[in-house]
């Protein structure tokens, strides 16, 4: 099997000036996307049938609380092939995942606290899966802190990529919290290998919402990969030439 595109994409680089070129393709998209369904979701899609129009802060929960635990689950793929490899772009990605991951996170959060108010008639409860995403979040404030605290770059670099492999114990946790302890939470609204438990008029609009934040949560974190490569890159000819030219 030829791996030369994996070599390729893991040169600072090349993934600088292939990222540059669909930065603004994907954050257009996204956008189209993400208005679509929440102008769709929030202005014309039915009430729920038990939470009237509370419900709707749906179209903003799911789709970051999904976003947050995929994008860590990433952040762990660039910690294993930064400590098997020792690629110089996995230690850059792992910094772009977690700030956005960490908004997405806790956008979470606050939208579920949000919902839960009217719902269950507290913003807050400790509830497992709430718990859980809490952990996410401060996984991913910890590995943040650590990049902005540790000079050393290897170190922080070290440290930060083995608190996120860590940190993968947790995912299965927040997805089968609801099944293993009796929470307030409800289950997945619906998921790739079930049949949706709402109408298409109410979840078509969920799945746009999804697919339009993904998108425009992934073109921030290879705006924030661009920042971060010049940053470590910035002592060599391509970068310096790259800044002149920008001046």
């Amino acid at each position: 099997m030829n791996w030369s595109w994996f070599h390729t994409l893991g040169s600072p680089k090349k993934f600088y000036y292939l990222s540059l070129k669909w930065e603004r393709f994907l954050l257009s998209f996204g956008a189209l996307f993400l208005g679509s369904g929440l102008v769709w979701g929030l202005g014309f899609a039915p009430e729920d049938y038990l939470q009237g129009n509370s419900f709707r802060i749906i179209y903003i929960h799911v789709p970051a609380a999904v976003i947050a635990q995929s994008f860590y689950v990433a952040m762990g793929v660039a910690a294993f092939v930064q400590i098997v490899w020792r690629m110089k772009l996995a230690p850059i990605a792992l910094r772009g995942f977690a700030t956005v991951g960490a908004l997405m996170a806790a956008l979470a959060l606050i939208t579920g606290a949000i919902w839960g108010k009217p719902t269950w008639g507290t913003w807050w409860q400790w509830d497992a899966r709430i718990t859980s995403v809490l952990i996410l979040l401060i996984m991913y404030l910890g590995i943040i802190a650590i990049h902005n605290t540790y000079l050393e770059r290897q170190l922080s670099d070290r440290l930060s990529a083995v608190i996120a492999l860590v940190g993968l114990i947790n995912l299965p946790i927040i997805k089968y919290s609801v099944d293993w302890w009796n929470t307030l939470h409800q289950p997945a609204t619906f998921t790739l290998t079930e049949q949706p438990k709402m109408p298409s008029e109410m979840w078509l609009p969920l799945l746009l919402s999804f697919i339009g934040l993904y998108i425009v949560a992934l073109a921030i974190v290879f705006i924030r990969m661009q920042t971060h490569i010049l940053e470590r890159e910035k002592k060599t000819r391509w970068v310096r030439d790259e800044v002149n030219d920008g001046v």
